[in-house]
């Protein structure tokens, strides 16, 4: 009588990336949070889940292990560390991807971008400074002492 809709979770991100102007969704667990463009955050933002912004923070983001999508619509004054980021719309301050950073066509961007993977579309603008690293550990191999010899006479 009572079936329940496995894609529940996915018609609600399908119905909310469809208002906000995006493609939607299709992810089978991956759970994904959208901020609408009528939202102003300030503050401390993190979750634990991949996360579309259309609307305004003003803060900083944290969402180290999760991808974070700023919109056309987004608008964010905040210094930015996630596994990876994708900017469509405006960011103030400095973003940090630890696998790769990516600037659409339409992206305005004022800070610093440090991932070891960087693209910039055409038509994205960018005031900053780069940094790419790969930040694996470096090796490091134990040299033996040298031995100190004595000749007897």
């Amino acid at each position: 009588m009572f079936k329940r809709n496995d894609d529940t979770e996915t018609a609600s991100v399908r119905l909310a990336s469809e208002s906000a102007g995006r493609a939607p969704v299709k992810s089978g667990a991956r759970s994904v949070s959208v901020i609408g463009p009528t939202l102003v955050f300030k503050g401390e933002l993190s979750a634990d889940e991949d996360l579309i912004i259309e609307g305004t923070i003003e803060g900083t983001i944290a969402h180290q292990q999760k991808n974070l999508t700023v919109g056309k619509q987004g608008r964010v004054k905040a210094n930015i560390h996630a596994k990876s980021v994708t900017i469509e719309g405006s960011v103030q301050g400095d973003v940090r991807g630890d696998e790769f950073v990516l600037l659409s066509p339409g992206a305005n961007v004022s800070g610093n971008l440090s991932s070891p993977r960087i693209q910039m579309s055409d038509g994205a603008v960018f005031n900053g400074r780069v940094e790419m690293s790969t930040r694996q550990p470096e090796l490091s191999v134990a040299k033996p002492a040298p031995r100190e010899r004595s000749i007897s006479s």
